[in-house]
């Protein structure tokens, strides 16, 4: 173990100074490598010319003499342009490949930024200019993480302090005399009550930073099913193959197929639970039986707060976060949600997710 730590230790000291032999900047990298292009293109065209150059018998002319008009380009000239031509092609697709690489990485970052703010940051390496790219975005989504802690904060401290008067309201309630009017306060307090826990559980489920273990879909899947038969819905998990293990977030993960199986019984009155793998994918299959949403809906229903029923009534239409945060949670582990009007009537929603 000591031997292996010590040339670990080499390789980072060589590579840290072969880093600080270079150029620092991509202009210095670039022109040293065309520089070192041309001068071994050139090494190399004149070391073969000279290898190969014939021996003349005595009284012919000297290797050096110009060849008879109109006669084909000798062998040495050939030669000469395919090594610089070769040598030049070899130096163009090395320095692409080189000064790609940290523009790759950078691309890379922010693609999976937008799946996951809380990734960690870039190594700043590299060029003095992919070096200050990198310093600009680590401190970009240094800056979005510290806004949306700020918001899910600010959110929550609200909705919390807004438990203060509510149980005041409760115990007032209480006190009412007439049997009808406690009874209708009571309903209020206890809806309000609900969208302060639902929100809560909302934004806790956004600023947490939860470890990723693999997971078994099909322990999962059949354990909420079971739940929701407990609570006597028509929730039924169908004939569920043995798939590989998701890399996820064990909470966060069940949240979000709990929410889309509340949501099949809420306006579907059952849910059908399939697992289909797709390659290197697995697809959640979650249908109903219910009305269906409106074409046009069908991606603003997946926004928070949103609720397509013009009632507003939280017993029908509900809080309007259980969809976008199923939908977020997709995002978070790299996969994705959509909702479909089936032909047969009601929603079948798509949670796809990366398998290993």
């Amino acid at each position: 173990m000591a031997g292996v730590s010590l040339l670990h230790t080499w390789r980072a000291r060589l590579a840290s100074g072969a880093e600080r032999c270079l150029p620092d900047s991509l202009f210095g990298r670039l022109a040293m490598l065309l520089a070192v292009a041309v001068i071994s293109s050139h090494v190399l065209a004149l070391t073969m010319l000279f290898e190969m150059r014939p021996d003349f018998p005595p009284g012919m002319p000297p290797p050096g003499l110009p060849l008879p008009p109109h006669g084909p380009p000798p062998l040495e000239l050939l030669l000469d342009i395919g090594v610089r031509l070769s040598a030049l092609l070899l130096a163009a697709w090395i320095g692409a490949r080189w000064l790609s690489d940290p523009v790759r990485r950078l691309a890379g970052a922010a693609r999976e930024l937008g799946h996951n703010i809380h990734r960690p940051p870039l190594p700043e390496s590299g060029t003095r200019e992919c070096r200050e790219a990198t310093q600009v975005f680590n401190r970009m989504q240094q800056r979005i993480r510290a806004q949306l802690e700020e918001r899910d904060q600010f959110v929550a401290a609200v909705s919390h302090d807004l438990r203060t008067p509510l149980t005041r309201l409760a115990l007032r309630a209480e006190s009412l005399k007439d049997a009808a009017d406690r009874q209708r306060f009571a309903k209020d307090v206890a809806e309000m009550d609900t969208m302060i826990r639902v929100t809560l559980d909302y934004l806790r489920g956004a600023a947490d930073a939860e470890p990723w273990v693999p997971m078994d879909m099909v322990s999962l899947v059949e354990s909420l099913a079971h739940d929701q038969q407990d609570c006597g819905h028509d929730v039924q998990a169908l004939t569920l193959p043995p798939v590989p293990p998701v890399r996820a977030q064990p909470t966060a993960l069940r949240r979000c197929i709990s929410n889309l199986l509340d949501n099949a019984v809420r306006y579907g009155g059952s849910a059908r639970v399939h697992l289909v793998p797709a390659g290197p994918m697995l697809r959640v299959l979650v249908h109903d039986d219910g009305p269906g949403i409106p074409e046009a809906e069908l991606s603003r229903v997946l926004q928070p707060f949103y609720r397509v029923e013009g009632s507003r009534n939280r017993h029908t239409g509900g809080v309007g976060l259980g969809l976008a945060a199923a939908h977020d949670i997709a995002r978070q582990h790299g996969g994705s949600l959509q909702l479909r009007n089936r032909p047969g009537g009601g929603i079948e929603a798509e949670l796809v997710l990366p398998l290993g």
